[in-house]
């Protein structure tokens, strides 16, 4: 019987999603973790029900004019929640942050540090009081008008475009332009426009090198293309680019890492001189505090900071902001992130420091009384960061506040107070909640597949460890904060590299090693020796790796047009077998018909959406199903085509495991669906929008597409934490293929957290010793036991944990 000091948390009858009418009773005032593997349905429980009914209440106590301007999830399939308080959600947010975003941006401290200097900073005599905003990079009123704010003014060079003037321009001199057809195209235009490109670069006029290179000109001119035996080549109107204006766009504008990746290579980036790389106009310079300017104090680590804004003393008004600027401080600090300061950019920042310094931001409210509901809040996290981060959560719980996750690391599970376990499977074979109590009553519920892995205490596994077939070596390593690293990666065997979070794992593998292979493929046609490799004095053993896969966790997609089938590849496949049947035959359909992103044959009330926009007056837009199609997105014509069957929409329905008894016989389906199934997604439908794919879905879906294709000679597969977001279960399956990719012939190299991995590699790279200025080196390398016997190393204590040493 519900009471209003009723100390639960009663869920009745909640369908969201793959949920199946569960009822289950959390206490408040704890700390609540909700378990299972991917897809079991754990985030429908905790985020698309608890979180999502807390939010609709709240919604309902907002005026219906101002609800129209806020983002609204909808009310969630679900018969009753009661003893249910405010709730704040901690979401995982995967977004890349802009140039411009830093640790201070980021936790809002610069807001505060402002503040501080606005109201409180020692001002020239006769200088005007500025407001906060004059101190922002970020705002009109503060940016140094020359760089824009950004404090740093790129340029480029002859020399750095052209590293070797001794070659012609048909014979790459100009380092700096594209590969393939579009330089080609770049060397006819300029011999269409009467330069010699068969000269020695060094022997051409200085005027003639100046326009090549550096001119904001892009003529148009008709190119006649040599022509080859075989091929009909002709004429066309070929628009001519300078180095520099190439260069300059594709690190502005493009997409691709690689390619701005390569075009920093050749840019030199120098402190503007009108502000000195303060990013800040004279008068907010002028202003100081504690003899110290604005930009003074955001490049000191937060530590230092803390410890001078504690000295400064001051007016009543510094010391009240400065007390509060302090206690900000301190929730971040307190996370492991002492070593950052202010000014850091965050793109140069590991995605578990971002992670923190969110999380810090939102621990910082001072709220008590609610539900904080956190998604996997240790994603990223070494294990020694974890620690961190349970103290915080056990602070937040002390303060009379109901903590419940969503998470997968069995330390954190370990430590809640209630458990509730979702499963036992994925899909349609999950949500039920198979236990929800303390966590040692889980020991008794065989269908779970958590139970192993909570308590397996049993003797580790015992596993030969491979011989590399050759080594990759990268000599003095210089980015970001990792300085003068020599690296050695043996080729043929399973790689694990480790370390705190900030360590530089990322900048080593993600970067250089991915840079310096990206390039040599870019330029295969000289050896790898007589060329630079970014970031690195030098690198060698390259031309053994024949091709380089890098697998992140970036969104397949960011539109509910793009979904698993269209990523894969196997919406083609199905398209055409649509098409191929007698009925779309007889009526003229092809390929493109079956496709609900043109017009023809979707349905053109919804345009492909399979949903409309309805307008409620005072309050927000909601969407419905459409009206004419009823979410099926394609036009009734189209439905009338037929597979063994099934319509197009309802095959898009069908989920990776049932597709895969649909399409047997049909080869190029097959293989698509059977690489899913082997990475574990066999709970996702074929039509599932990218948009409600986490981020280890995604990675795995990226995985599958790889693992389908043909392979042809020693492919380096780079993952960035591959195992974040899943269950130890689902980890198991997803190392069964990369090892399988080793025992193949290819090379695997991961960044890691979770040690049963780390434990099960051939090799160990260790970072740090600790984040930021403190990490950047390699404290140890060679095999999990050598390792895990390491007395420098941070992750040594927790790799003997997973080897069974202690």
């Amino acid at each position: 019987m519900s009471t209003p000091h009723d100390p639960y948390v009663r869920v009745r009858g909640a369908r969201e999603h793959n949920l199946q009418d569960v009822s289950v009773d959390i206490p408040r005032d704890t700390l609540t973790v909700f378990t299972g593997v991917s897809g079991s349905g754990k985030s429908s429980l905790a985020f698309g029900t608890i979180y999502a009914e807390a939010q609709r209440r709240y919604f309902e106590s907002v005026a219906p004019y101002a609800r129209r301007l806020i983002h609204q999830v909808g009310a969630p399939a679900v018969g009753e929640v009661t003893g249910l308080p405010p709730a704040v959600s901690l979401e995982q947010r995967r977004s890349v942050p802009g140039a411009r975003s830093s640790v201070g941006t980021v936790t809002t401290l610069s807001n505060f540090l402002r503040m501080l200097f606005s109201r409180a900073g020692d001002y020239p005599a006769g200088a005007e009081r500025l407001d906060s905003d004059a101190f922002s990079p970020n705002t009109a009123a503060g940016a140094c008008p020359q760089c824009h704010g950004l404090g740093l003014i790129h340029r480029t060079t002859e020399e750095l475009l052209v590293p070797d003037p001794s070659l012609s321009i048909r014979d790459g001199a100009i380092a700096a332009w594209p590969g393939a057809w579009q330089g080609k195209n770049l060397r006819d235009v300029l011999d269409a426009l009467g330069y010699d490109i068969d000269r020695p670069w060094g022997e051409l006029g200085a005027e003639e090198r100046e326009w090549i290179l550096f001119t904001d000109e892009q003529p148009v001119v008709t190119v006649h293309p040599v022509r080859e035996a075989g091929r009909i080549q002709r004429p066309y109107q070929g628009t001519y680019m300078s180095a520099r204006r190439y260069v300059m766009h594709t690190f502005a504008d493009s997409k691709s890492r690689t390619l701005r990746a390569k075009a920093e290579r050749f840019l030199a980036s120098a402190p503007c001189p009108a502000c000195g790389g303060s990013r800040l106009r004279p008068q907010a310079m002028a202003v100081t505090f504690a003899g110290c300017t604005i930009a003074e104090l955001a490049a000191l680590p937060l530590t230092s900071l803390a410890e001078l804004l504690r000295a400064a003393g001051g007016s009543e008004t510094a010391r009240v902001l400065t007390a509060d600027l302090l206690a900000r401080i301190e929730t971040v600090t307190e996370l492991g992130l002492g070593y950052l300061s202010l000014d850091r950019t965050a793109p140069t920042l590991s995605s578990g420091e971002l992670q923190r310094l969110r999380l810090a931001t939102q621990l910082r409210s001072g709220l008590f009384g609610v539900v904080y509901v956190l998604d996997e809040p240790s994603a990223g996290l070494h294990p020694a960061d974890t620690e961190s981060l349970l103290g915080v959560l056990g602070r937040l719980k002390e303060a009379g506040n109901s903590v419940f996750v969503v998470e997968h690391q069995m330390d954190v599970v370990r430590r809640a107070d209630w458990l509730v376990d979702v499963g036992p499977l994925a899909g349609e074979h999950g949500g039920r909640v198979l236990h929800s109590g303390p966590p040692a009553g889980l020991a008794e519920v065989a269908e779970s597949a958590t139970r192993r892995f909570l308590f397996d205490d049993g003797p580790a596994p015992q596993r030969k460890v491979r011989t590399p077939s050759g080594l990759l070596r990268l000599n003095g390593v210089d980015r970001h904060n990792v300085r003068g690293v020599d690296a050695e990666f043996p080729l043929g065997v399973f790689t694990a590299v480790t370390g705190v979070s900030g360590s530089g794992k990322s900048t080593l593998v993600g970067q250089v090693l991915a840079g310096a292979l990206a390039d040599r493929q870019a330029g295969a046609a000289e050896p790898a020796a007589e060329r630079p490799a970014p970031w690195c004095a030098s690198a060698q053993g390259l031309e053994a790796v024949d091709r380089l896969v890098q697998v992140d966790q970036r969104p397949i997609g960011r539109t509910p047009r793009s979904n698993l089938a269209t990523y894969t590849g196997l919406f083609d496949v199905v398209r055409k077998l649509f098409a191929a049947t007698e009925t779309a035959r007889e009526r003229g359909y092809r390929a493109g018909r079956f496709s609900f992103n043109v017009a023809g044959g979707r349905c053109e009330t919804c345009q492909g959406e399979g949903f409309v926009s309805v307008e409620l007056l005072f309050l927000p837009s909601t969407y419905a199903p459409c009206p004419d199609c009823h979410g099926a997105r394609y036009n009734p014509q189209t439905l009338e085509v037929t597979l063994r069957g099934l319509d197009i929409a309802q095959v898009l329905d069908l989920t990776v495991e049932s597709a895969a008894g649909f399409f047997a016989g049909t080869p190029a389906a097959e293989r698509s669906l059977r690489t899913l199934l082997d990475v574990g997604l066999g709970y996702l439908r074929l039509g599932q929008p990218a948009t409600e794919l986490s981020g280890g879905e995604a990675q795995r879906i990226k995985l599958a597409t790889e693992l389908q294709r043909t392979r042809r000679g020693h492919t380096l597969y780079l993952l960035d934490e591959p195992t974040t977001g899943l269950h130890p279960a689902d980890v198991e399956v997803l190392m069964r293929q990369l090892h399988g990719l080793v025992d193949a012939g290819d090379t695997v190299v991961v960044v890691e957290h979770d040690m049963a991995v780390v434990a099960a590699a051939d090799r160990v790279i260790d970072l740090g010793p600790g984040g930021g200025d403190r990490g950047g080196r390699i404290v140890a390398a060679g095999t999990p036991m050598d390792v895990a016997r390491s007395p420098e190393s941070r992750t040594a204590p927790y790799l003997r944990t997973a080897l069974r040493l202690d």
